[in-house]
């Protein structure tokens, strides 16, 4: 069986997070640079490997202090941590997809499972096959060395330990 080469089409994908602010609100980040690839050996995705890599100085929240404060060793330390990476598998039981494998943070690696809802593939108007995914799940910041906290007054954290992930992607098929 041969395996086929996709990679990601980033101006069709975008990586983000979300954490509780105050336990009141939620705070979005992106992040803008990134790349992955997948190898897989069927259009269903059953056991196709997944690289991927974030740049963490690309880190996004519309409010540039914030995003200083993120990328500083309080959080990321992007300095001696400059990126974000996964590699895994797509492992597909009965239509229920899962993206399994190891998530590193500040040389920090953890077994992670996201959930993955496979949108299927299709041609696009240039010739392109493309598959798309929606990739969700959860991660406790504090496993991965970001352990930055504070507490107000009244008592509140102000930020969460527990930070979504959230990720649509399209993959381009590689001849």
């Amino acid at each position: 069986m041969s395996t086929t080469k996709w990679i990601i089409d980033p101006t069709h994908s975008e990586v983000s997070f979300k954490v509780k602010h105050l336990v009141i609100s939620t705070v979005t980040g992106y992040f803008r640079k990134f790349e992955g690839s997948a190898e897989s050996n069927s259009d269903d995705f059953d056991g196709a490997s997944v690289s991927f890599t974030a740049d963490i100085d690309s880190i996004d929240t519309n409010q540039s202090d914030r995003d200083a404060h993120l990328k500083s060793a309080d959080f990321f330390d992007a300095e001696n941590h400059p990126n974000l990476s996964f590699d895994g598998k797509i492992v597909n039981e009965g239509g229920d997809y899962k993206l399994v494998g190891d998530l590193t943070l500040r040389d920090t690696t953890k077994k992670t499972e996201l959930n993955v809802d496979f949108g299927g593939v299709a041609a696009d108007p240039y010739g392109q096959t493309k598959a798309g995914f929606e990739i969700e799940g959860k991660i406790n910041r504090k496993d991965f060395g970001l352990s930055w906290s504070a507490v107000t007054e009244a008592g509140s954290v102000v930020v969460s330990d527990q930070v979504r992930l959230i990720l649509s992607v399209q993959l381009v098929k590689q001849a």
